[in-house]
């Protein structure tokens, strides 16, 4: 009886397409909801260093002097703390994995000069916004009593102009 079951075994088994995929011909295709390695949009980042602060491995580390942002990505586990607390979105998770190597090495980007030149355009109107509100809240705060005398007198010249012209509508 066994020998029956092994024998239509082997002629399924002759006549039927393989059960494995062939590795090196067939395309990779990954899950869903599968966690490659972080990718970073550089124009995007503003070097705030969140990601490296929230990276449990350390496997991230933020240079905001040289405007480099570094990944080691065999020390990272893709657990996509950097990628959800990032401000700016520009961390993401791609679904293909990192190509093995013989070396551990570590991916560095470097902002463009474009996103340097923005984001200084940025800082620099920051700055100036800050400088006319504390300006604005000095002169308030200085010239609170002057500015109340002089709102009285605005107020007693506005009537005085208003009415010669409507003396003119009506004539």
């Amino acid at each position: 009886m066994s020998l029956i079951n092994f024998n239509t075994t082997v002629i399924k088994n002759l006549f039927s397409k393989p059960a494995t995929r062939k590795y090196p011909f067939e395309p990779k295709v990954y899950p869903e909801r599968t966690r490659g390695h972080v990718q970073n949009d550089m124009d995007v980042c503003i070097l705030c260093g969140l990601c490296s602060i929230k990276c449990p491995t350390h496997a991230i580390s933020v240079d905001k002097t040289e405007k480099t942002w570094s990944i080691r990505p065999m020390s990272c586990i893709q657990c996509r703390c950097c990628v959800d607390n990032c401000p700016k979105k520009c961390l993401s998770m791609d679904t293909h994995f990192t190509e093995p190597g013989s070396e551990k090495v570590t991916k560095t980007f470097k902002q463009s000069e474009k996103a340097i030149a923005a984001q200084e355009a940025l800082m620099k109107a920051a700055k100036e916004r800050a400088a006319a509100a504390a300006a604005a809240k000095a002169a308030a705060a200085g010239n609170a009593p002057a500015a109340n005398a002089a709102a009285p007198a605005a107020n007693a010249a506005a009537p005085k102009a208003e009415a010669p012209a409507a003396e003119k509508k009506d004539e």
